[in-house]
């Protein structure tokens, strides 16, 4: 068992930045890829960054491309998620994930979000323009 616990989100005003971190219970943190998904109000859940489990290999949606870093610290069983040059668009409800699939676990790419094994609660980001 896992257990994800999300922490960083706020207000921020667009151009600004925020760092998130998901802190992890358990000693198989780095069995894990690790990733975070958002939901906006009306939208579905999207993934938008993962990093395998050694950290070697990471993942950005387009829309977050060069404004967001994820990072693992295996030794501290965190990920955290550097958010710079926030847009209003980033505004939603961010979910840290693990995902023990081969690929995610190799690529840091999470296929879906049936692949996810465990899920942290969330913590809000809110954008302001």
């Amino acid at each position: 068992q896992v257990q994800l616990v999300e922490s960083g989100g706020g207000l921020v005003q667009a151009g600004g930045s925020l760092r998130l971190s998901c802190a992890a219970s358990g000693r198989t943190f780095s069995s894990y890829a690790m990733g975070w998904f958002r939901q906006a109000p009306g939208k579905e859940r999207e993934f938008v960054v993962g990093i395998s489990r050694s950290g070697g290999s990471t993942y950005y949606a387009d829309s977050v491309k060069g404004r967001f870093t994820i990072s693992r610290d295996n030794a501290k069983n965190t990920v955290y998620l550097q958010m710079n040059s926030l847009k209003p668009e980033d505004t939603a409800v961010y979910y840290c994930a693990a995902d023990k699939s081969y690929t995610a676990q190799v690529t840091g790419v999470m296929p879906g979000i049936s692949s996810v094994d465990y899920w942290g609660k969330g913590t809000l980001v809110t954008v302001s323009s």
